[in-house]
């Protein structure tokens, strides 16, 4: 009897975090496939389209401007409040789409988990490239209000800080993706977390420096934000394009290990579930 010669063998995965990058380097062709997915179906059957990833953040900054600017007389640090709400918004939009769609990961992909198989984490990679693009979109309106306050005179003072961009992004990334991986696999077991996790991610928002500058809040209510990871990224992110804010090395060092730390917790727990999530979702 010939020896049979496989092109593809399956094997489960016996270790903790066994994260098989070749084979979702193999698969990269439906990984692009996804992103594409993720981005054209959003907006696929709407007559404006992709203008909803201007007039999204647009409409927020206005509805903060007149709710925490206007009624309530937030400080926003004697930056125009425009570009001060839209500087956070954009920052948290990435974070909560991050985290939020992530962590719908197993129940929004059951039918097609269950019938083909494919690296699994190749979804929520996915998800994250295609919120990069949606992020780039959005900041590319957040520079244009910049230019246009910096031509009329007004205050807007680049740091040197702003090299650090690409890793703020990216620790807000993995922060998002990595609280996801752990409530995507919470959710196939406990259906009831799906109902808290965004009512979660908007009082997060409150305890984050998204709305209000931190310089407003009394000192001991700072050291309490202080171990937000998120606190040090938002206002680093100010800090560096406006001037505002505060750029602290420590804080941005205790958020990466925070986010890093999170990831790695994420995947396990996601590998975990992976082999008999199909018996709970």
């Amino acid at each position: 009897m010939e020896e049979e010669n496989w092109d593809t063998i399956i094997k489960p995965k016996r270790k903790l975090l066994d994260l098989n990058l070749k084979s979702i380097w193999r698969y990269r062709d439906l990984l692009l496939l996804f992103v594409k997915r993720d981005i054209i179906i959003i907006y696929k059957q709407t007559i404006l389209g992709p203008l909803w990833f201007f007039i999204q953040p647009i409409m927020t900054t206005l509805i903060y401007i007149f709710v925490f600017g206007n009624i309530a007389n937030i400080s926003t640090d004697g930056l125009p409040k425009s570009l001060f709400y839209l500087s956070g918004i954009i920052m948290w939009n990435y974070f909560s789409e991050c985290f939020l769609r992530t962590s719908d990961t197993f129940t929004q992909n059951a039918g097609v988990f269950g019938k083909v198989y494919f690296p699994r984490l190749i979804t929520p990679i996915s998800l994250l490239l295609s919120n990069v693009l949606k992020f780039l979109i959005q900041f590319s309106l957040f520079l244009a209000f910049c230019i246009y306050y910096w031509s009329n005179g007004l205050a807007v003072n680049i740091q040197p800080e702003i090299i650090t961009f690409p890793i703020l992004v990216l620790l807000l990334a993995l922060t998002g993706v990595g609280f996801g991986l752990i409530f995507s696999s919470l959710t196939t077991k406990y259906k009831d977390l799906k109902f808290l996790i965004a009512f979660g991610v908007q009082l997060m928002m409150y305890a984050t420096p998204v709305i209000y500058p931190m310089s407003t809040i009394p000192p001991r209510i700072q050291n309490v934000l202080w171990w937000n990871p998120l606190s040090h990224i938002m206002e680093a992110f100010k800090f560096s394009f406006l001037g505002s804010g505060s750029f602290d090395p420590l804080g941005l060092i205790y958020s990466a290990t925070f986010a890093f730390t999170l990831v790695i917790l994420g995947m396990i727990i996601f590998n975990r579930t992976e082999k008999s999530f199909m018996d709970t979702v």
